[in-house]
């Protein structure tokens, strides 16, 4: 396998509440990091918060979680809106409670997170799936797992069978298909695609932490 570049941040999406139009049944690409690009997660009772959070939200919020991951200093999600409570409410809810944990917790002030949180709407099968496996691969993306099934903090482990979570709707990017399909899908065909630079205007990815 080769080595995975890392994603060159070259456009700013900041987008205003009042301008983002969500609609039930629609897939959101959530992402943001830490201020001044600092840790959001200090040890492993941080990441755990953060889940068991996501879990309370999406479940009271009326969302879906697709899929996830956790780095040291930034997230990536992939959420469907399942009512008319817009997704920008569900991520404030999440992140809002998140933050006053943080801050308690360390006995911090002030913003946890970079500006707002950027969220893309996702147009169909093909790009929900390449989606899915870019998000995986951040920890391979950043050196932090040289096996991207060793690396917890991920839903990753979930689609491959490696653990049975219970937090994602896997259907709605495996179609049917199968845990193995998905690995050789995300650890091959996608990472070779990353290596080449090919779709990263095609998943608009550019700007991701």
């Amino acid at each position: 396998m080769g080595t995975v570049p890392k994603i060159q941040s070259l456009e700013n999406m900041r987008v205003s509440r009042k301008d983002q139009i969500c609609h039930p049944g629609a897939y959101y690409h959530i992402y943001n990091r830490g201020i001044h690009k600092q840790d959001i997660f200090l040890e492993e009772k941080d990441y755990v918060f953060y889940l068991q959070r996501l879990r309370q939200v999406k479940d009271k919020q009326k969302a879906s979680v697709i899929c996830y991951c956790l780095m040291p200093n930034h997230i990536h999600l992939l959420l469907r809106q399942d009512s008319k409570i817009p997704i920008y409410k569900v991520m404030s809810c999440l992140h809002t409670g998140y933050s006053m944990y943080f801050n308690k917790k360390y006995n911090k002030v002030g913003h946890l997170f970079q500006d707002r949180f950027k969220q893309k709407e996702v147009k169909n099968d093909e790009y929900l799936l390449q989606l899915a496996s870019y998000i995986h691969l951040n920890p391979l993306i950043d050196g932090l797992a040289e096996k991207l099934g060793d690396y917890q903090w991920s839903s990753y482990p979930d689609y491959i069978d490696l653990r049975p979570g219970t937090l994602c709707d896997k259907e709605s990017v495996l179609l049917g298909k199968s845990s193995d399909w998905y690995k050789k899908i995300t650890e091959e065909e996608v990472v070779e695609k990353l290596i080449r630079k090919e779709f990263q205007e095609q998943l608009n990815i550019r700007d991701c932490p």
